[in-house]
This record gives structure tokens, C-alpha cells and sequence, in this order.
């Protein structure tokens, strides 16, 4: 009990002293942060494909249970060697002080602080509600021969005396357990508070009209199909996958952008109002995460509005490879830390690539970058889509390998053609006539060109295509399935505009995106 009390006061201390420095500062958030960075890539999609966007949550529970497990520990070694255990609590503090530090997000030694603070309080508790639970004259480990004999004569001079102080420990663990959810909460607090601002700045943004709009959804693009994805993907079920275990909110008052490396030669810095006052572009674009298994569900489509990347490029001086520029690189860097390299030509051969404001009619929500971050279609998420973006670097794949690069992943990926059985769902029990087979299939700027379905071994049939929005969004496609009794399995694949057919051959994520047939087995009554 007194190493669980030891352990939460010192969290609890972190939280407040975190809330000077900045929330995440805090050890829990910098450890699960370092535990990221350090984890294999093959671990990462390991997380991803069992817990979906839940593997933070999983992350942050499994440091709690491991902190708890050795709270206990620590307790039970203070009991018998009491500056031992405490001065253990102290170790775990610069543990978490070092994991802050190094974080590539750290700003000074000041992130140390909360983790530092944690512990010595942590360590001082622990110390004291020992000491409390000690019997009176019982010896110590370390005493001397003199000392343990009186402090037997002292243990038998009187029953009271030698009794456990149950009273004072039970008074002080309740005023520490106390004092700990108070602390706690008002660090929680205070850290909320901070957020505060960024809350209130996006709740000010009003978005201008695009200087060019999106066209409007072609009638027939999105099907009456029940349990197939909507054409549309709201922001609340957009998917996200990325290293934050808690979600930058930034002021875009204070936000700044700033553009610089090789072949830039007008430098520049660019605040959010800056951004707003040039011209917008208006775009549906489908975006798709790497981490993606054949089916799954890490794929969303969006109307983002934005300034185009090129152009803002252009102003700076750099020119794509293909016209002689230096730099084949884009290194975009987020508030937290994060690093992701896209390629120039890429970025600047005429596809709507967007430095994003808006997302679906409403300021960027924060969770999908506010105040600003890359959409660039045919690209995979971890080359392209830097959430909550500060920093442009133009440099060469050669001279920079950017946070997914250095795990193992490739340093180019656009994405593969896919596609996608949403209904039936796997292991249904449809009912035995016409069952209707539907779902998407994308190929980001290249456009679905056809889609087809086989059941069981039979041939492969043509399903029918949704109208197609733009060549940079999803398609969605159906097929009646005169389905009769027994079980079956149920496969697509697409063909995209350059006739490049969706790829049998199955893989994993990792390094460039999962490839292979998706198929659903049912059982039809």
C-alpha cells in the first residue's frame, strides 16, 4: 500500500509540475513517447492491426500496469530496506526525466522536470509511510550488536510501544491519497486550460470561399447500398493512425510555417491568417494509411480545402527535379516531433497536393492536424499527410532519413490499387436469391477503371461501377450475387486506369503497403 500510494503521489506530482512545463512533459506520456519510438516497426503494425486506433489507449494502460506492478515491488523492498526502496522511486524519475528529454519534441532540460519532481516526492512518501508502519524498537537491517539489543529491552519494555502504528499510518496514507487526487486533478486541470486557447482560436476561424471549389458529387457516385461505406467519410469516423499519444492542440494565433533548405531561395515563415489570404482550392481526396491491412479499415474520403503546395512552393524558388531543383526531398515536421519525407516531384507535378485548413466544410478538428497539415493524393499517409505541420524542409532522400524511414519503411509509397467487400460482412448469414455484394475500391490518382467479383472458384464478373467523382477519391462498385445454400467464399480485385490489375500476391504492411485480394467467407441459409 505505501508503494501504490508512493507511485500515485508521484504521478499525481508529474501531472502538476507538467502543467508548468508543458503537458507532454508528463512521465506517462514521455515513456509511452520514447516506448514508441523505440518500438520495431513490425511491433507497431502488430498494435495497429490488433487494437485499430485504440493501441495508444493500450499503450498508456500497459505503462500504468507496469508502474503499478512496480510500486508494489518497491513497497515491499522498502519494508525491509527502506532507503533502498525509496532511492528506487528516485531511479525511475530519471528514467522518465531522460525518456522526456530525448523525445524529439523536447524544447530544454525543463521537460525533465515533472518526472524529477514525481519522484522525489514519490520517494519522500514512501520513505515516511515505512517508517510509520515500523514496529517501535524493532531492529533495522545495518543496525550494530549494541543497537539491536536495545532495541530488544526497548520492544519488550511495553506492549504499546512495540505495536505497529496503525493509526498514524492509516492518517497519513489517507491525507497522502488526499492530497495526491487533489494535486492530481488540479494539474489536470491546469493542463486542459492550456488547450484553452487553441480550442478558442478554431472556434474564430471562419473559412473564405475557395478561390477554386470542388466540383459537386456526381449524381451516382454514391450508392443506395446498405453496409456499404458512405462516399463521404464524416470527420468523427475518419481514421487515425499516428504516434501522438495525446493530441496537439495549438494556438493557430501563434502557429507559425516556416519554408527553408536546398534550392529555397526566398525563404519564408507564414502564419495562419497569412495562409487564409491566399487563394483556396477545394478538393475531395481519399486518403489511406499505410498501416492498412487487404480490407481493412484505415481509409477515408474528405473534402479538404487548403493552399496548394506547389504554388506556395513555386514562391519560394524551388523547382522539382525534373526542371533542375536541388532537392528531391520534402521533410515536413510536426509540433511533436514527428518527421515525414515527401518526394518533390511528387509534391509539384500538377496534383491538387494541399497544405490543408479545412476538412469537410469546418476548420481542420484537432485530432486531423489543426491547424495545418500536407494532404497529397496517390500518396500513402506516412510519406504525405504530416498533421499539425511547422516546419518544410527541402533536402535529398540521400542526406535525410525521416521518422518511418529510419523504422524500416520505404521512402517512396504511393498506394496500391485495392479494393474493399463492405457487405456481406465476413461470416454473415445472408439469406439464400439475390444478395447484393458491395464495397470501394481506390487508386488514388490514377482512377478505378473496373472492378470485378468471383465466388468460390468461378470466373470473375464485371460489378458495377458508382459514378466517379475525381480520379483522387474512392469508387464505390456492387454486384447482385444470385446466392444459394452453403458456404462460400466471396473475392474482389480492381483494375485501375493505367490497366494495371489489384495484385493476388499477398503482403504485409510493412515497407510500402499491404497488397492481395480481399475475400469474405458467408454462410447463405
Amino acid at each position: 500500500m505505501s508503494g501504490l500510494l508512493a507511485g500515485y503521489s508521484a504521478l499525481a506530482t508529474a501531472e502538476l509540475t507538467s502543467a508548468a512545463a508543458r503537458p507532454e512533459s508528463s512521465p506517462v506520456i514521455a515513456v509511452g513517447g520514447a516506448a514508441i519510438d523505440r518500438t520495431p516497426a513490425a511491433v507497431k503494425d502488430w498494435a495497429i492491426r490488433h487494437f485499430g486506433t485504440n493501441d495508444k489507449l493500450v499503450l498508456q494502460l500497459g505503462i500504468l500496469a507496469v508502474l503499478t506492478l512496480l510500486a508494489l515491488v518497491l513497497g515491499a523492498l522498502a519494508a525491509r530496506y527502506r532507503r533502498i526502496g525509496s532511492a528506487g522511486v528516485l531511479v525511475f524519475g530519471v528514467v522518465g526525466g531522460f525518456a522526456a528529454t530525448s523525445r524529439p519534441d523536447s524544447t530544454s532540460i525543463a521537460d525533465a522536470l515533472p518526472s524529477v519532481a514525481g519522484a522525489v516526492v514519490g520517494a519522500g512518501l514512501l520513505y515516511y509511510l515505512v517508517g510509520r508502519l515500523r514496529p517501535r524498537g524493532t531492529p533495522t537491517a545495518g543496525q550494530t550488536h549494541d543497537e539491536t539489543r536495545q532495541a530488544h529491552e526497548a520492544h519488550e519494555a511495553t506492549e504499546e510501544e512495540t505495536g505497529w502504528d496503525r493509526r498514524g499510518f492509516i492518517v497519513a496514507a489517507t491525507a497522502a491519497a488526499a492530497a495526491s487526487t487533489g494535486v492530481g486533478l488540479l494539474g489536470r486541470s491546469l493542463n486542459g486550460a492550456q488547450g484553452q486557447n487553441a480550442v478558442a482560436s478554431r472556434n474564430q476561424v471562419r473559412l473564405p470561399a475557395p478561390a477554386s471549389a470542388a466540383s459537386p458529387v456526381p449524381k451516382g457516385a454514391a450508392l443506395r447500398v446498405k453496409g456499404v461505406s458512405p462516399f463521404m467519410t464524416p470527420n468523427q469516423d475518419f481514421y487515425r493512425v499516428d504516434t501522438a499519444l495525446v493530441v496537439p492542440k495549438v494556438d493557430a494565433a501563434s502557429w507559425r510555417l516556416r519554408i527553408h533548405g536546398k534550392g529555397v531561395t526566398r525563404e519564408a515563415t507564414l502564419s495562419f491568417a497569412d495562409l487564409l489570404r491566399m487563394p483556396l482550392i477545394e478538393r475531395n481526396i481519399t486518403l489511406a494509411c499505410v498501416s492498412n491491412e487487404v480490407g481493412g479499415p484505415y481509409v477515408g474520403n474528405a473534402r479538404w480545402i487548403g493552399v496548394r503546395l506547389a504554388d506556395l512552393l513555386a514562391q519560394c524558388g524551388v523547382e522539382p527535379p525534373s526542371k533542375g531543383g536541388p532537392a528531391d526531398q520534402l521533410v515536413a515536421r510536426s509540433v511533436d516531433g514527428m518527421t515525414i519525407g515527401s518526394p518533390v516531384e511528387d509534391v509539384m507535378d500538377g496534383r491538387d497536393a494541399l497544405l490543408a485548413l479545412g476538412m469537410n466544410g469546418e476548420p481542420l478538428p484537432f485530432a486531423h492536424g489543426f491547424p495545418v497539415r500536407m494532404v497529397v493524393p496517390g500518396l500513402f499517409g506516412f510519406v504525405s499527410a504530416c498533421k499539425w505541420i511547422q516546419d518544410i524542409e527541402l533536402t535529398t532522400f540521400d542526406d535525410y532519413d525521416p521518422y518511418w524511414v529510419k523504422r524500416d519503411w520505404a521512402r517512396k509509397a504511393p498506394i496500391k490499387t485495392q479494393s474493399r467487400i463492405d457487405t456481406p460482412k465476413p461470416f454473415a448469414r445472408p439469406e439464400a436469391g439475390t444478395v447484393m455484394v458491395a464495397g470501394v475500391a481506390w487508386a488514388q490518382h490514377r482512377g478505378i477503371d473496373k472492378v470485378e467479383v468471383r465466388v468460390d472458384d468461378g470466373p470473375w464478373r464485371q460489378a458495377d461501377l458508382a459514378a466517379e467523382d475525381t480520379r483522387d477519391t474512392w469508387r464505390q462498385w456492387s454486384f447482385p450475387w444470385k446466392a444459394t445454400s452453403g458456404g462460400h467464399t466471396v473475392t474482389v480485385r480492381a483494375t485501375d486506369r493505367t490497366g494495371e490489375i489489384q495484385t493476388e500476391k499477398r503482403t504485409r504492411t510493412i515497407p510500402d503497403g499491404a497488397s492481395g485480394w480481399h475475400s469474405v467467407v458467408v454462410t447463405v441459409d
